[in-house]
């Protein structure tokens, strides 16, 4: 009984939330005229992530780096892409942050590593986007800007990050979402390792694939470019990599290709 006037009660107060934060249809057509890949979803997917868009620019924090003032647009920009791969199962996933900083262009990022045998080494890390365990979550606006064309070559930087968001929600990125239960944990690292092992192997021998060849620098990165793949561009990304686009289906309960 507690339940069910739980689950009214917060159907009831996103309902006033999308109200009060809705989208123009002029702004939402300009921003679905400029995401091309989205013609694959149907009118009740499109309907359901415009609600999803609402709800998640009422629960985000947007700012400006390098003098950016995010606009309405650049913002539901964001949340429209965002919100694709949870379109099925709501905003949970991304319920541990608040803040997205957005940035005119890539950024440059400090960084130190030590390696096996104690050395420190320091480098410069040039980044289009970064997600963070509990935020925030960093994005390149002229990345997000050219989405549209990007899609030709599978890259999404918002889907790229917020694909790592997912994949931290259990505390780890392991390129292993949260599961039920310990045995869907070795069904899907099953699929995934011997996946990314195929790829490994095939970007070092130099061959064209359609996932980005910066997934082979570790799984956690090679789970966030399949996602990109998947929802930008499906049907190559079935071709390629069939069992994995079926463990993506099967998860995110979408077949963008179908």
């Amino acid at each position: 009984m507690v339940g069910h006037w739980l689950a009214r009660w917060r159907a009831h107060r996103e309902r006033r939330i999308v109200q009060r934060r809705a989208i123009s249809d002029t702004l939402w057509a300009e921003t679905f005229a400029l995401l091309p890949f989205l013609e694959r979803w149907s009118a009740a997917d499109v309907a359901e992530l415009r609600r999803l868009s609402s709800l998640f620019l009422h629960e985000k924090e947007f700012s400006g780096a390098g003098g950016l003032d995010v606009t309405d647009a650049i913002a539901l920009r964001i949340a429209v892409q965002a919100c694709l791969p949870v379109l099925r199962f709501g905003l949970a996933p991304y319920r541990g942050f608040v803040g997205i900083v957005v940035h005119p262009d890539e950024v440059v990022a400090a960084r130190e590593e030590i390696d096996d045998d104690g050395v420190v080494h320091q480098y410069d890390e040039v980044l289009s986007g970064e997600a963070m365990e509990g935020g925030p979550v960093m994005l390149s606006w002229t990345d997000v800007h050219e989405a549209g064309t990007s899609a030709d070559w599978a890259y999404n930087v918002v889907i790229h990050e917020f694909a790592h968001v997912i994949d931290m929600g259990d505390g780890r990125a392991d390129g292993i979402p949260p599961l039920p239960d310990a045995d869907a944990r070795r069904r899907w690292a099953a699929v995934l390792e011997a996946e990314f092992e195929s790829f490994c192997r095939r970007v070092d021998e130099g061959e064209e694939t359609t996932l980005d060849p910066y997934g082979a620098s570790g799984v956690d990165e090679f789970f966030a470019v399949a996602v990109e793949a998947f929802f930008v561009a499906s049907p190559a990304m079935r071709d390629e990599h069939p069992r994995l686009y079926a463990l993506f289906a099967g998860y995110f309960e979408q077949d963008p290709a179908g």
